[in-house]
């Protein structure tokens, strides 16, 4: 930023305010996200963070940079957005799972969050995080961390996510959240303890690279399991302790026995009616599924699932049942119907 910019942005000029703004756009986005769960409540956000913003240019005094006033508008949005019951973020009808479905291992608490797309990382400046982050860029990303912070009260997710992710000093996050460096430090320490109880410990953090060899291999065992119903495939491609779970719905399968029940009641089990084809959420291997129906060259939105790895196994499947989330991946709605060759198998762009 020059003096010259901000001179410029402040008299009126939108080529100058764009000129400060727009080199932390999308990490703003990827923080709301992470704070509301929803990529397109993270989008509204940013807009709405961009035009208050502009509007309060004025008031800009300099004494913090501009990405860290940019930091303080949006977090305070996603916060208000949280409080405001109006628009709190709501189930959005998902596909509900048959009612002859087996019972579930266990009926967890009903979390909404949605996944997002990599390509929106694309666009990252490649900033490091600040000397306090705790949690590496890939885990901060993963899927598990998202549904993590989803549990936790607001504050504690601001708190947690401008500390511990971004590496805000607790001066900073005191500025920010017009707080004391004793409340943001209270928030953290309850906000660490609840999430670090539900995310894997880092040595089990063994998931092949993404893209790599080892990764593509594994999500092309996984494609040509659930596309001609191989559950026995399946199965030797999950951990003992794989978990198979649908939000919102609070329902979790755990283990062998209970996800190939799962899957066996499914009424197109068997039926090679499902075609998966190949995307990227949260930096990991995911899937828009499609559903043909009997009679039709078509197949339909399926809903999205995502993939968690650890070693050369699948521990997680998290899917996802609004069809709305395809056009967020670049996917279709409906899909043709595509010959089925041996060893032809979608690959992870």
């Amino acid at each position: 930023m020059t003096e010259t910019t901000l001179d410029r942005a402040r008299a009126g000029d939108a080529e100058a305010f764009r000129a400060l703004t727009e080199p932390h756009r999308r990490e703003l986005q990827l923080h709301c996200y992470r704070i509301l769960g929803s990529v397109q409540d993270a989008e509204d956000t940013v807009q709405e963070t961009l035009l208050a913003a502009w509007r309060g240019l004025d008031g800009f005094q300099g004494r913090a940079s501009v990405r860290a006033w940019l930091y303080r508008i949006a977090t305070n949005r996603c916060l208000n957005a949280l409080r405001d019951a109006g628009r709190r973020p709501q189930p959005r009808e998902p596909a509900r799972p048959p009612s002859d479905v087996p019972d579930p291992t266990r009926r967890s608490e009903a979390l909404w969050y949605e996944p997002y797309p990599d390509a929106l990382l694309a666009d990252l400046p490649d900033t490091a995080p600040g000397p306090e982050a705790r949690y590496e860029t890939r885990e901060a990303l993963a899927l598990s961390f998202t549904a993590g912070l989803q549990q936790l009260p607001p504050r504690q997710r601001a708190v947690l996510v401008l500390r511990d992710v971004l590496g805000f000093r607790t001066a900073e996050v005191a500025q920010l959240l017009d707080s004391s460096g004793v409340s943001v430090n209270s928030a953290l320490q309850r906000a660490r303890a609840a999430l670090d109880g539900r995310l894997p410990a880092p040595d089990r953090d063994r998931a092949p690279l993404p893209r790599s060899t080892r990764e593509r291999a594994l999500v092309a065992r996984f494609v040509d399991a659930l596309e001609n119903s191989d559950v026995d495939g399946l199965l030797a491609l999950l951990t003992e302790d794989a978990r198979l779970t649908m939000p919102p719905e609070p329902l979790e399968y755990q283990g062998h026995t209970a996800i190939a029940r799962f899957y066996g009641a499914l009424p197109w089990w068997g039926g090679q009616a499902l075609r998966l084809l190949s995307t990227r959420a949260n930096g990991q291997p995911a899937f828009g599924s499609y559903l043909r129906e009997p009679g039709s060259p078509d197949a339909h939105a399926y809903g999205l699932v995502v993939l968690t790895l650890r070693d050369d196994r699948i521990s997680a499947i998290t899917r996802f049942g609004d069809n709305g989330l395809l056009p967020l991946f670049g996917l279709p709605r409906t899909l043709s119907d595509r010959p089925r060759v041996p060893g032809n198998r979608p690959m992870c762009p």
